[in-house]
């Protein structure tokens, strides 16, 4: 049985090329990055909050604000559907918690549970300094539970119904 191995004999250059070397320098670069690229990478160490869907409990006392930025830039403050100005917004919010804490009897009888939270949505596009405005003038009013309302991401619903 008789087998051709191509044209020429002996003395016929080599027209393949020698890829052993090559995959040698490859695999040593690639045990190098896997040990430099940890050594490189330098983070803090952080214990970050794990973020989890909690559908919102809405209270009647709660306050509910909207916030959006006008066609001029300016933000705009909605409490409920009324637009608010920032002294508007401070008044109402003193003169709700007032009323919150004479109904319960006085402060020494509110429990942390009876304070009315607020809850803040804000469209996409508002810059942070109407939102950070309003969380500031909320707790200055006394306040001190703020919280924001989001859309989750429809796929993270389908997973945790799962």
């Amino acid at each position: 049985m008789a087998m051709s191995v191509g044209p020429g004999g002996e003395d016929a250059p080599i027209s393949t090329i020698n890829t052993t070397p090559l995959v040698d320098v490859m695999l040593v670069l690639l045990i190098i990055f896997l040990i430099a690229v940890p050594v490189v990478i330098q983070t803090v160490d952080l214990n970050l909050p794990k973020v989890a869907f909690e559908p919102t409990t809405t209270k009647p006392e709660n306050v509910s604000l909207s916030i959006n930025t006008g066609a001029d830039g300016s933000c705009q403050v909605y409490w409920n559907m009324t637009k608010v100005d920032s002294t508007d917004l401070l008044n109402r919010a003193v003169a709700k918690l007032e009323a919150d804490i004479k109904k319960v009897g006085g402060i020494e009888n509110m429990t942390p549970e009876d304070l009315p939270e607020v809850h803040i949505r804000g469209d996409i596009n508002t810059p942070y300094r109407c939102i950070g405005g309003t969380i500031y003038t909320m707790q200055r009013a006394g306040f001190p539970k703020v919280g924001f309302i989001s859309e989750p991401d429809p796929a993270s619903l389908h997973i945790q119904r799962l």
